[in-house]
């Protein structure tokens, strides 16, 4: 299906609600606006298989856009809306995009971003004249475009070990607009998302999973409510005031919410909610246990990523018998193999790798990246996402962390999201990210940079106290050798945490010290 199929059937069902401002976009209007952004985007001379770019905040008009880039044939990249100029333009330009859209709200940023990518022209919502996004759209037809073809998304990871790489998957070989695809599948099938359901977006639309998936619920015909912004306490609220069926999370929303005080969890109506889907980033086992606790066993985790190249699900039920599992494969053959990329015994760790078992779509790549592409496949030209991890026999997947996150100290492998798994469920700590920094001994030592609850109470006491807890439950070898604390840590609004950028500064701050001792 397709929401202009649903916009025929079913013209004033709400197929958007804006959360906070209640705003309500029916499936008539969806099917309006993405037919002038079609027709904008040919009258710019953007053809079948370019690419255009929206860089927006969760905004009433996004999903209009990449609605009406989906029927107009071309790849729409969608960019974080907490970017950089200079990080904006470097996707711009890696991306080739002929069209920005964009909003007044970011001005300050997307100002240089025309400064730094001069040629590529910009329409923002919220302004007035030549640039203005509302009135190049409302200049266009409603009607669909003479050569509608189905287009798909170009989405960029986001960059947590490095600079964003952008997934280019081809244009499908079917031309329909209203073709179904797997992740529909899987949304009625796994996770049991009907036409009547109504599904909260908590996160930023940029991000791949809150994008397609809202985008899937479309193609099903429910009702999708965005949040304009996270707040702990107003996606309860919202979910008691829109009846919300189903939703998507990460384990950062989890943490938050659960943190909240004990009145003021009991005091939303949860009781609607049907489906709870998790990803993103791994998920503490504590954290889990107490959501089903508190709604029941309606989660239902996934673990797979913007290359399409496999997915693996678990339901509540399954995994209160495994906890810590993301579940066993749904698409693909899981491979779990060494450094070598031979395949290892099961219950033996390794770089967790996919085998395809549709053998005749075209897989993934990183654009304009060969090497990053290659690196990705193994000998056997199985794909991974980097992680490590486990497979039991039933063939149950349990994540140990990022290969690129692995420190090593003294020789000794160690997986930093065992440590954070264990810090962030302390009553006094916020959030946390485990790194390796330099070490003259060791190579490597393990340093938890911990954003506390109260930043107050930050200091030597807190990080003793830490440490004193931590002991019983760690080998020495993984305990922190040192505890700092941050009123902030650098984490994407979609749950993703920038270790980057702290290993970075760590290392920065290693060398001077080298070089002036």
């Amino acid at each position: 299906m397709h929401p202009s199929i649903h916009a025929q059937t079913n013209p004033d069902k709400p197929a958007i609600i804006m959360g906070s401002s209640g705003e309500v976009i029916t499936y008539g209007t969806l099917d309006a606006r993405s037919n002038q952004v079609a027709q904008l985007i040919r009258s710019q001379g953007i053809q079948i298989g370019d690419t255009v770019a929206v860089c927006l905040e969760n905004h009433p008009w996004y999903f209009g856009l990449t609605w009406g880039a989906q029927r107009a044939g071309v790849h729409y990249v969608c960019i974080s809306s907490r970017l950089t100029a200079p990080e904006v333009a470097y996707i711009l330009e890696d991306s080739g995009a002929k069209l920005l859209f964009t909003s007044s709200y970011l001005a300050p940023v997307m100002d240089e971003v025309a400064k730094l990518v001069p040629g590529l022209p910009q329409l923002r919502f919220g302004t007035e004249g030549a640039g203005s996004a509302e009135a190049a759209l409302a200049a266009q037809p409603a009607t669909p475009i003479a050569d509608e073809r189905a287009g798909v998304d170009m989405l960029y990871s986001s960059g947590t070990t490095g600079r964003p790489k952008g997934v280019k998957i081809a244009l499908p070989d079917d031309p329909a607009i209203a073709q179904s695809n797997s992740l529909v599948d899987l949304a009625r099938m796994a996770f049991g998302i009907q036409e009547s359901g109504v599904y909260l977006s908590p996160a930023p639309l940029y991000h791949a999973a809150p994008l397609r998936w809202s985008m899937t619920v479309h193609k099903i015909g429910g009702t999708v409510v965005v949040m304009e912004r996270f707040d702990p306490e107003d996606a309860l609220a919202m979910v008691e005031k829109y009846k919300v069926t189903d939703s998507q999370w990460v384990p950062t929303h989890f943490v938050r919410m659960l943190k909240l005080p004990e009145d003021v969890r009991k005091k939303y109506d949860v009781s609607t909610l049907k489906c709870a889907i998790h990803a993103a980033a791994p998920c503490p086992v504590p954290v889990k246990h107490a959501m089903i606790d508190w709604w029941g066993p309606v989660l239902f985790e996934y673990y797979a990523g913007t290359e399409g190249n496999g997915f693996t699900f678990i339901s509540s039920p399954e995994w209160l018998q495994r906890p810590g599992s993301v579940g066993r494969a749904l698409t693909g053959i899981v491979r779990v193999c060494d450094e070598n990329g031979d395949e290892v015994p099961r219950g033996t760790e390794g770089q967790i790798f996919f085998e395809p078992t549709d053998t005749a779509a075209k897989p993934f790549e990183y654009h304009n990246d060969p090497v990053k592409t290659a690196e990705s496949r193994n000998k056997h030209g199985w794909t991974s996402l980097g992680d490590v991890g486990i497979q039991d026999e039933e063939g149950y997947v349990f994540l140990t962390d990022r290969k690129s996150f692995m420190i090593i100290a003294g020789g000794v492998n160690i997986y930093p999201q065992e440590i954070e798994n264990l810090l962030i469920t302390h009553p006094k700590v916020a959030d946390v990210a485990v790194i390796g920094a330099p070490d003259p001994d060791m190579g490597e030592k393990v340093v938890a940079v911990v954003q506390p609850a109260n930043m107050a109470e930050a200091g030597p006491a807190l990080a003793e106290e830490l440490s004193t807890w931590l002991a019983p439950q760690l080998s020495r070898v993984k305990m922190p050798r040192q505890i700092d604390f941050r009123e902030q840590l650098p984490r994407e609004l979609t749950g993703k945490l920038y270790k980057r950028l702290l290993r970075d500064e760590y290392k920065e701050a290693y060398e001077k010290a080298q070089a002036t001792a």
